[in-house]
């Protein structure tokens, strides 16, 4: 019965997080706010908002052509179509359910071509720590870029970021112990997870075991690539952002792209954190909402049409199997 209620919670409280900000956020603001909030979405030019759909797009379709570098060094080739249909519907899971997208994505290829779920994960985890690098390092060069306006800002809300670095360092070294631990009990739960471990770190090995690593590098580039340019390109559908310097733009992307994972798909947090972080340059928060809602809202709508689809075709297109 706890486990249950554990798992309800885990989809209801984030979901009930991103309906109170939404509420908060217009609540908060005064009536000619929130009309220039809904003007400047409705005035949007769509062309660039269908530019920002087909970059994130081809995004996803990078990211499932990726896919099989890591699962040819293990002896299995999906099919392209299996792989991107698989991706789109975890990303749709991932509204239902934070962060069931990655247990999804491994299941549907384990179910159509018949790939070892513990494989399939493992590989997983493997782009995610991939993805992950490339992400740090674009937080890295965004905050060299915007050090002067950080630095203000801590100053003036009295934030000390050294905390924030002992916290982390804290949370590295009890990862550490709890593997340790993990990797010597002969507890039997224990010993389960550390059998799935062993499965998914195979997985994770495969990055080193590929044949074209240049291609799985050039995939992850052009990966963030694409999803920048699926960022940026909304900030010319709203007149008056047109000219926001990249630097900016690129402050906010980092983030929205922490922002999105607080709730289901990010809804509620995500244009909240963005229109946050802008008005931090001077951008009125009516304007920097208004792109956080048009980005969110153009990639959510691309993510319900081919993740629905995707969960409709695939067992269609694979059902010789």
């Amino acid at each position: 019965m706890k486990k249950k209620i554990f798992k309800i919670l885990k989809i209801v409280l984030p979901l009930l997080l991103g309906v109170f900000l939404i509420w908060y956020s217009l609540k908060s603001a005064t009536p000619q706010e929130r009309q220039e909030l809904w003007q400047n979405i409705l005035t949007a030019n769509p062309w660039f908002l269908l530019l920002s759909m087909l970059f994130g797009g081809l995004s996803h379709l990078s990211r499932a052509y990726r896919w099989k570098f890591m699962l040819e060094p293990l002896g299995y080739k999906p099919k392209l179509a299996n792989s991107f249909m698989a991706v789109m519907a975890g990303y749709l899971a991932n509204f239902g359910i934070p962060r069931s997208g990655e247990v999804l994505r491994a299941a549907s290829l384990s179910t159509y071509e018949k790939i070892p779920f513990e494989k399939a994960f493992g590989t997983i985890i493997s782009e995610r720590i991939a993805d992950v690098i490339v992400m740090l390092s674009i937080t890295a060069i965004t905050l060299f870029l915007q050090t002067e306006h950080l630095l203000a800002y801590f100053k003036a809300n009295e934030i000390n970021p050294l905390i924030s670095v002992g916290i982390l360092l804290g949370l590295v070294f009890i990862g550490v112990l709890g593997l340790q631990i993990i990797k010597r009990s002969q507890l039997s739960f224990l010993v389960r997870i550390r059998k799935m471990a062993q499965g998914l770190l195979e997985g994770m090995r495969s990055i080193l075991k590929m044949k074209q690593k240049w291609a799985f590098i050039f995939h992850t580039l052009f990966i963030w690539l694409m999803y920048i340019l699926m960022f940026y390109v909304v900030v010319f559908s709203i007149p008056g952002l047109e000219n926001t310097p990249f630097s900016i733009i690129m402050a906010a992307f980092v983030v929205g792209s922490f922002a999105i994972s607080a709730t289901n798909g990010g809804i509620g947090v995500y244009p909240v954190a963005i229109g946050a972080i802008l008005m931090l340059f001077n951008i009125s928060k009516q304007n920097g909402e208004a792109f956080g809602w048009l980005t969110w809202g153009t990639q959510t709508v691309m993510v319900l049409i081919l993740g629905g689809l995707s969960f409709i075709l695939l067992p269609i297109f694979n059902r010789q199997k």
